[in-house]
């Protein structure tokens, strides 16, 4: 992938060398600092078993309410000077990763247990692109994090009441959907990086769709890993300000617009 972004300020960091760890998380705080350190927290709770860095956005200026080195992981930081889209911050947080694989995780993404040993057995598997763990709202409800590719009648039938349940069944078996939601996505490097990361043209939403679509053009897949478990503190942006309503509607325009539906939907 082309490293076409450089942070607005020099990334600060606890040192790691390239290839020894595992994962590369990114999380990018849009003025979120307080559910960010609560996944901080998670993370320092339940995955000591496993070998990560943290790559920390902040698309806003805003205070750590903690210091770097209180983790037991690395932590790198970057501060951007002008506000990105979901894409650009998740390329270049990549563009400073070192883990053998890149997992972008939202900043309401909450653990009660370590997602990553069942997710990076799922990788083993070279067909699979992409894995994505089952996904829980508080209520301890199975969240829609794994759809069919969205057609202009799909997204027509949820708006008249028709077609709201699960795209998928799922129970104890891995599921190989179509999409996995971008709140929580693990990458192999190398297969990241051959797709050339997120489309920056999607400022917000879609972003997940499109890398899925392309991903399937190559002749890999998602895979929803029931191993692994999360809680979603959904914050529905699209639902309730006309401004994400509006970066939702673009993006879905744009994406039924785009080759990569066109081509996915012809194979």
């Amino acid at each position: 992938m082309k490293k076409l972004f450089h942070p607005d300020s020099p990334a600060l960091e606890k040192k790691v060398e390239p290839g020894t760890t595992d994962i590369s998380i990114s999380v990018v705080s849009h003025a979120q600092i307080t559910l960010v350190a609560e996944l901080l927290r998670g993370l320092e709770a339940h995955c000591r078993d496993s070998r990560f860095e943290l790559i920390l956005t902040l698309n806003r200026d805003e205070t750590l309410p903690f210091a770097l080195d209180s983790f037991s992981y690395p932590i790198k930081l970057l501060r951007n000077g002008s506000h990105k889209g979901f894409g650009a911050n998740q390329n270049q947080a990549f563009s400073h990763a070192s883990g053998r694989n890149f997992c972008v995780i939202n900043p309401d993404i909450r653990l009660a247990s370590n997602p990553f040993p069942a997710l990076l057995s799922s990788l083993d598997n070279s067909s699979v692109g992409v894995v994505a763990p089952l996904v829980m709202n508080e209520n301890g409800q199975l969240e829609d994090s794994a759809r069919r590719f969205p057609t202009p009648f799909r997204i027509l039938g949820k708006l008249f009441g028709r077609g709201w349940g699960p795209d998928y069944v799922v129970d104890a078996a891995p599921v190989c959907p179509d999409w996995v939601g971008g709140m929580f996505m693990l990458f192999p490097r190398h297969v990241f990086e051959r797709l050339g990361g997120f489309d920056e043209g999607y400022f917000l939403y879609y972003e997940d769709v499109d890398i899925c679509a392309r991903l399937r053009l190559r002749g890999q897949e998602a895979r929803l890993c029931p191993g692994a478990c999360v809680v979603h503190q959904a914050q529905r942006h699209s639902h309730r300000n006309f401004r994400y309503l509006a970066w939702h509607l673009r993006s879905m325009l744009r994406f039924f617009l785009s080759s990569v539906y066109w081509q996915t939907r012809h194979r």
